[in-house]
């Protein structure tokens, strides 16, 4: 008997699988929202959403999800074109298709479930991190595995996808009942090879930025961050991302002549010099620091780069009355040494941390210059202090293959540790990230003690240390401070002051300690998340120079950027390089230079005079005034200056790493 069909106007199977798609990209959008919270709330921590803006979220939302589900259905529509209807009503064919649509409804969840974590973490879709992390899968999946009960979050997704099919399956039987006509298979294979091209042509991650309904809300600000980024679509992010990994800036960003810029750089004291190559000429033995606030010149530093240390964890840093008791040793430290009031990381991740402490230099667009190519031998501190006699180290409690960070400093003349360097039998917790820091210091210790030893020389030693602990799955060893692990942010923060206090006591009996300067700074904030592109308050960090021997307690007021910690320490050591950065000693004899720079992968930030200038791809500008106490932002015109010097800085900064000229013996003026 012939098997009849009725035919409608669209194939169902592609409809539903796009309802299906479209439902549950809504769903999370919606999730998102609401746990973001509304205007004038604070809600689970994070800041508003006016009321006003979820039309903007809402149908902005809806466009990208209808680019990515135009490419999910192609394959789809192709299959549907291809298949003879006789085969639909198929034993085999039906296992098969219970089988895919369970699949791709599982799949969907599971996006949905792996956006939320994310939006918790770093409160963005899928961005260049995400990107970053699909690379380093060892550390990434066993970081979950650590911090999530992975199985029965899976088992969750699966019998949720079990029911949804139950649901839906029988309309599913009754498309397939309906077969499809050779005029809906022209449509389908006509649609999987126009649509999706089409619609991903027009549709620009930029647009996430734009208004659309300004109309609707003339009164309400619609720049919001928070509001852009729930708009897009994880998929269609994170594609975006990979896309612009790299940005030139001459394309992208607003310009002037690289004359104007060399003028408007020397006027601001960044005057850089070749050095040639008398770096291992006799070094010089006296301060350069017209005033410098040490009784006598370091012989060594050691500079503890923290890992995602808000100013805001420390109530060193925070009003009176608001004490959270998470840092007494690195609080003790900041009262006996010099603590850095207004001191700014340039970005959000720990490589953009390491690429300012190291180099000194203004971020440039799309990825940091440690997962670059062609980042060798640049004028890091390595690479200038090593021929002048020091012994150079880069210690890292993870494996320092993840984010290029081995390669990096093995090709800036660092001594490279890492996890595999530390004996097994002197680790006592670890976790997929790392060493618990307290190990990675003994390490340290272990190591300094030999190369400071007379037998080898006694060379002076330069030492960055990376630590893991205040990361995800924030796990440490037990019976260290009051908060069992694993105790979330707050835990983890605890633990790696408790590890600091413990290391700075250790090292104090070392001969070496009253000859050495120790800098203890964070890498970055632990959120960047805002209302704004660039959330000022969102990359202030804590910086503490301490050496009780030379240095007195002070505090260092002036707005500094996280670029300026390299020159100072070349100043403070008396060593050859200092005009070899963008960033400026603390203590040079010029003013100064009350400035700083953040960014994310695409916004340039240059803060000065409480006003933020913001560079954008496609030559945009934005400008905001920053309130000195609580960092809000409010829009404001351009300041044409401002505007002029930040582009000096940053066009010069990407024109250096394109050209070569932050290598240490090529001309470092770009021409």
């Amino acid at each position: 008997m012939r098997h009849q069909h009725t035919y409608k106007v669209l194939p169902q199977i592609p409809v539903i699988a796009a309802l299906l798609a479209l439902s549950i990209y809504t769903l999370t959008r919606l999730g998102l929202t609401l746990f973001t919270g509304f205007d004038g709330t604070v809600f689970k921590g994070f800041e508003a959403v006016p009321l006003a803006l979820w039309p903007e979220v809402f149908v902005k939302g809806f466009w990208f999800d209808l680019c990515v589900i135009s490419v999910l259905l192609a394959p789809i529509c192709l299959y549907e074109a291809l298949l003879p209807n006789q085969w639909r009503g198929k034993t085999w064919h039906r296992v098969l298709r219970m089988v895919w649509f369970w699949l791709a409804i599982a799949l969907l969840l599971f996006g949905a479930v792996a956006e939320s974590t994310f939006w918790l973490e770093f409160s963005t879709r899928f961005n260049f991190i995400a990107l970053d992390y699909l690379i380093y899968t060892t550390e990434v999946i066993g970081n979950i595995r650590e911090s999530y009960p992975v199985g029965w979050i899976l088992a969750g997704i699966g019998a949720v996808a079990a029911i949804v099919l139950l649901f839906i399956w029988s309309a599913i039987r009754r498309a397939d009942a309906q077969g499809v006509t050779w005029l809906q298979r022209a449509a389908l294979a006509l649609f999987a090879l126009v649509v999706p091209a089409t619609l991903m042509y027009y549709g620009n991650i930029d647009q996430m930025e734009q208004p659309l309904l300004p109309a609707l809300s003339p009164n309400v600000n619609t720049k919001n961050a928070y509001a852009s980024e729930l708009s897009g679509n994880g998929l269609f992010t994170i594609a975006a991302a990979q896309r612009r990994n790299e940005l030139d800036y001459d394309k992208f960003y607003r310009t002037i002549s690289q004359q104007q810029a060399n003028t408007a750089l020397a006027d601001l004291g960044v005057k850089r010099t070749p050095l040639g190559d008398d770096l291992q000429a006799k070094p010089v033995t006296a301060l350069h620091a017209a005033v410098t606030p040490f009784s006598s010149k370091p012989k060594n530093v050691i500079l503890i780069s923290v890992e995602s240390l808000s100013a805001s964890f420390m109530d060193s840093y925070r009003a009176e009355g608001a004490a959270l008791g998470l840092t007494p040793e690195l609080d003790k430290l900041a009262k006996n040494g010099m603590k850095f009031e207004r001191l700014f990381a340039t970005g959000t991740r720990t490589v953009r941390g390491l690429e300012a402490l190291s180099l000194g230099t203004p971020p440039i667009p799309g990825q940091a210059i440690v997962r670059r190519p062609g980042n060798e031998h640049l004028s890091t501190m390595g690479e200038l202090l090593k021929p002048q006699g020091f012994a150079t180290f880069f210690f890292y409690g993870g494996y320092g293959y993840f984010d290029n960070m081995n390669a990096y400093y093995a090709a800036n003349n660092y001594h490279v540790v890492d996890r595999t360097d530390i004996p097994k039998s002197a680790i006592g917790f670890e976790n997929v990230w790392g060493v618990a820091d307290e190990y990675l210091f003994d390490h340290v210790i272990r190591t300094l003690d030999d190369k400071s030893d007379k037998s080898t020389g006694g060379k002076p030693f330069f030492a960055q240390i990376m630590t893991t602990s205040n990361h995800r799955p924030y796990t440490y060893p037990a019976n260290r401070i009051d908060i069992p692990s694993p105790g979330g942010r707050e835990g983890a923060v605890k633990y790696t002051d408790y590890a600091i206090g413990k290391f700075i006591k250790d090292a104090s009996k070392k001969p070496w300690f009253k000859d050495t300067l120790f800098v203890i700074v964070a890498d970055h904030c632990a959120s960047a998340a805002g209302k704004t592109r660039l959330p000022v308050a969102g990359y202030h960090i804590p910086a503490i120079f301490y050496a009780p021997a030379l240095l007195k307690p002070s505090v260092f007021s002036p707005l500094v950027s996280q670029i300026d910690i390299a020159p100072t320490l070349m100043d403070v050591l008396g060593m050859k390089g200092v005009e070899q950065f963008f960033g400026q000693s603390f203590f040079s004899a010029a003013p100064a230079a009350q400035r700083a720079f953040i960014s994310n992968y695409q916004a340039l930030g240059y803060l000065k005079n409480n006003t933020l200038t913001v560079l954008l791809p496609k030559q945009e500008v934005e400008s905001f005034s920053i309130a000195p106490t609580t960092m809000a932002a409010t829009a404001r015109a351009v300041d044409p200056l401002l505007l002029n010097e930040a582009i000096a800085y940053y066009q010069t900064a990407s024109k250096a790493y394109k050209t070569g000229a932050l290598k240490v013996h090529k001309t470092s003026a770009a021409k």
